[in-house]
């Protein structure tokens, strides 16, 4: 298990029942996992399943959308892997999450579907790119077997603006540019930075209960999972920047 002998660690930002709590888990399978959500209790039964079954599993209460959080909680990163190097981040937080009618929206809601997404990813990236870079040259005992990445989870509304979702929309615009960016900065010298476009309802309990049509109408959170790793382990000479996942 990854417990066992740790050559990196990977980093999930934004862990909750679904997604986050897949990803985990699956990159769990190759090293310790770094967690981080604003409530402990979004992450608390993913950290103690992992850590419960042999493998290694950090949990840290973290605001993404506040430098003074987000340094905090790189903070504790340094103290708990002071010499291994990241191999994974992703960035995966669910809010600013509001339908709403464009004339009944307050700035406040606006501005904090911005921070939770573009603010967020910016802090996220800033913050883990000097680890993830720090990968690329690993030689001997460190070597990586696959190249550093840095995931960004995307939506329906990172590619189409809806009514009733211009604040979501914006964040997820936002996020996907910010992506883009990165991609063509940092490919270049190693680093594989993807953006995923989750365009459908995810199977998660708060789900449970919507109805569609076709019994493979919602997405699985455990082959989301499959796809980010797919996207982690694949070689420099064919970095895929976006997957479009759907139902």
């Amino acid at each position: 298990m990854a417990a066992a002998a740790a050559r990196a660690f990977a980093i999930v930002a934004g862990v909750g029942p679904g997604t986050g709590s897949s990803v985990a888990r699956r990159f769990a399978q190759s090293y310790p996992v770094v967690v981080l959500a604003r409530n402990p209790a979004n992450f608390t039964p993913v950290v103690d399943e992992i850590n419960s079954s042999g493998g290694k599993a950090l949990g840290i209460s973290t605001d993404l959308s506040d430098a003074a959080s987000v340094r905090a909680a790189f903070d504790k990163i340094a103290k708990e892997f002071p010499d291994l190097p990241l191999a994974a981040a992703i960035f995966n937080p669910g809010g600013g999450f509001v339908r709403k009618p464009f004339l009944e929206l307050t700035e406040e809601e606006f501005v904090a579907g911005y921070n939770s997404q573009a603010r967020g990813a910016f802090l996220f990236s800033q913050a883990t790119l000097p680890l993830l870079l720090k990968g690329v040259d690993q030689s001997g005992e460190k070597k990586l077997e696959h190249p550093p990445t840095l995931i960004f989870t995307g939506a329906t509304a990172s590619v189409r603006g809806s009514a009733t979702f211009a604040t979501f929309a914006t964040g997820k615009f936002a996020l996907r540019a910010l992506s883009q960016s990165l991609a063509r900065e940092f490919g270049p010298q190693g680093v594989h930075v993807a953006h995923v476009i989750v365009d459908g309802v995810i199977d998660i309990p708060r789900t449970k209960e919507w109805k569609f049509p076709h019994p493979d109408a919602k997405l699985s959170p455990e082959a989301i999972a499959d796809s980010y790793w797919f996207l982690h382990t694949q070689p420099r000479t064919t970095f895929a920047f976006e997957l479009d996942l759907r139902p």
